[in-house]
């Protein structure tokens, strides 16, 4: 989910005001460099495209080793139109369709049949033409006319077989005809989450929820820390629980100092369990979802692997959660948190909070049964087994924007919300969710600019080297570490998504191994990285809430992030050469 509530204030100390240090602008400052660096690079790097294939019913994919320079005849007025409606593009840019042309310009019918994986019997990607004879040459020419040449199957779908030969990808524009570039679908579902959040928060469900589990298990300090833990894990996985976590600070970590632990257990029950369940998010429409979309497969490819992932890194940070918090409760004095005054008479609460209404029970099953339905919808259960596809619901953004906006009346109707404090809620989830929707439109813009200037393929190209000669397990860590730095950047892990995918996930293709790799590897890096990173509202407003300075929680955290870091390369290098990762 988008970064961008701002760190709540210190309480006043009545002390002089100190400078202002360097402050790191938000992701919208960041992205509008980053739009205006890559116009100007779009006057220096020369346009280049390749040669597209498409494998059946899937999307285009670049044929490796087809690059060559192309002419884009586009004055400084043209570009300067660009730069002035990227944001627009970016929203609801149209792109027209390939042209399907005879034959690859820079590509052999090897390198075409190659790409798709169907190479006839005898020959291999490796094999080198100009040694071929001419009966080889026949057979692949004949084997790629008659690809192309397929009929539509008996219920008018494209043929799995079919192959066809596509040019350089078409400019982008609001009055274009074809395919729709701009991320509308997305922004339109990022705004309906925001409805369904807001309006369940109104009821006061899910607050109630979590105060009656506080206190059933207020002197379980352990099972109250698994369970917190996954409850906020789940709250991560699903739909990217962060902004909603800062509202629990108060209630939780006074429990907790009040149990015999420290600030710290407290705040990294909150801040590390819907940390981790966001790094390994599974469905998560911020990261996964947006994701998904840029690298223009479906949401629910690669979601065994990550569902794996989930469970481990979970596990593993509870551990070590744990480990903390009963060194602390045994020997206080090894406690990395600063004393804050008051500590010593806190004390649980022993008064019982209000019984849950049945009313606040349902919106709580409401809730759930919206993500469990989300989750079902998207899984390609036909992948798994092929009598499975009568519950392949294959639903995509459209779909799910429409779930939760009929969930959130729903919701809003049980809770008693009433007409007006229903409409309300749902206008203000949608505004308070604007800022991640706008956040998508820009990025997105970022690539119109480079697609109409023809350099996107150009880096591929320059990244094609260096990728293709990758093994496979190499590959998913490479791209792990790759996110990295554009984390720290964009902590917007929807900004750095759209800004990415476009991009990265090509870079797949040429290494042989799926997008969803490249997925679940950029969504890694982004939640790995906003455990701890400064430029994050939610950590660091998370640790003001709690009264833990950054640098105790960094000397707490540092151990869990090594042990992340080698347990998703681990877990990316297995899936980049198993199923376990992706079609």
């Amino acid at each position: 989910m988008a970064t961008d509530t701002p760190t709540p204030e210190a309480p006043a100390t009545g002390e002089p005001e100190k400078k202002k240090g360097f402050k790191f602008p938000t992701a919208f400052t960041v992205l509008f460099f980053v739009l205006i660096l890559v116009w100007l690079l779009s006057f220096v790097v020369k346009p280049g495209a390749y040669d597209y294939v498409a494998c059946g019913d899937e999307n285009p994919k670049p044929i490796p080793g087809s690059y060559h320079p192309i002419e884009v005849d586009t004055t400084f007025k043209d570009k300067l139109y660009d730069l002035w409606l990227s944001p627009v593009n970016g929203l609801y840019g149209i792109q027209p369709d390939q042209a399907v042309v005879a034959e690859a310009e820079n590509a052999s019918p090897l390198a075409v049949l190659s790409a798709c994986g169907a190479l006839p019997d005898g020959f291999t990607a490796d094999m080198d033409e100009a040694s071929m004879s001419a009966a080889q040459i026949k057979t692949l020419t004949d084997t790629l006319e008659t690809a192309a040449g397929l009929p539509e199957t008996a219920d008018g779908e494209i043929d799995p077989g079919t192959i066809v030969v596509l040019g350089p990808k078409e400019p982008i524009g609001p009055y274009e005809s074809g395919n729709l570039f701009g991320a509308v679908q997305v922004f339109f579902f990022v705004l309906a989450i925001g409805a369904f959040i807001t309006v369940t928060m109104a009821t006061g469900a899910l607050d109630a929820g979590i105060g009656r589990l506080t206190h059933r298990y207020r002197n379980q300090g352990t099972v109250l820390i698994v369970l917190l833990m996954i409850v906020f894990s789940l709250g991560g996985t699903t739909y990217g629980m962060a902004e909603e976590t800062l509202g629990f600070y108060a209630l939780i970590v006074p429990i907790f100092v009040a149990l015999g632990y420290d600030r710290i257990v407290g705040a990294t029950v909150i801040l590390l369990g819907a940390g981790v369940g966001t790094l390994a998010s599974t469905v998560n429409p911020f990261a996964t979802g947006v994701a998904s979309a840029g690298a223009d497969i479906e949401l629910g490819n690669g979601i065994v692997l990550r569902a794996i992932m989930y469970v481990v890194l979970t596990i593993v940070t509870i551990l070590f959660v744990l480990r903390y918090a009963n060194k602390v409760k045994k020997d206080p004095s090894k406690s990395l948190a600063a004393k804050v005054p008051d500590d010593d008479r806190l004390h649980a609460d022993e008064a019982e909070p209000a019984e849950m209404t049945g009313r606040q029970k349902l919106v709580i099953w409401i809730f759930m049964l919206t993500f469990a339905l989300m989750i079902f919808s998207v899984i390609p259960w036909a992948d798994f087994n092929e009598n499975w596809d009568t519950f392949t619901l294959g639903w995509y953004f459209p779909e799910l924007a429409a779930l939760f906006l009929v969930a959130a009346i729903i919701i809003g109707l049980v809770g008693r919300l009433g007409e007006e404090g229903m409409v309300n809620n749902i206008v203000s989830g949608m505004g308070d969710f604007m800022g991640a929707a706008l956040i998508i439109a820009i990025a997105r813009g970022v690539t119109v600019i480079m697609n109409n200037a023809g350099i996107t393929d150009t880096v591929l190209n320059a990244l094609e080297g260096i990728v293709s000669s990758l093994s496979g397990p190499l590959f998913g860590v490479v791209m792990f570490i790759a996110n990295i730095p554009l984390a720290f950047l964009v902590p917007s892990s929807s900004g750095h998504a759209t800004l990415a995918m476009p991009i990265m996930a090509p870079l797949a293709d040429f290494a042989g191994v799926s997008r969803a790799i490249v997925v679940t590897a950029y969504q890694s890096a982004s939640g790995w990285v906003n455990l701890f990173t400064p430029t994050s509202a939610i950590v660091m407003g998370g640790l003001t809430l709690a009264k833990v300075g950054y640098d105790r929680y960094l000397r707490f955290v540092w151990p869990l992030l090594v042990i992340l870091f080698l347990l998703v390369c681990g877990f990316l290098a297995i899936g980049s050469v198993s199923a376990i990762g992706g079609s």
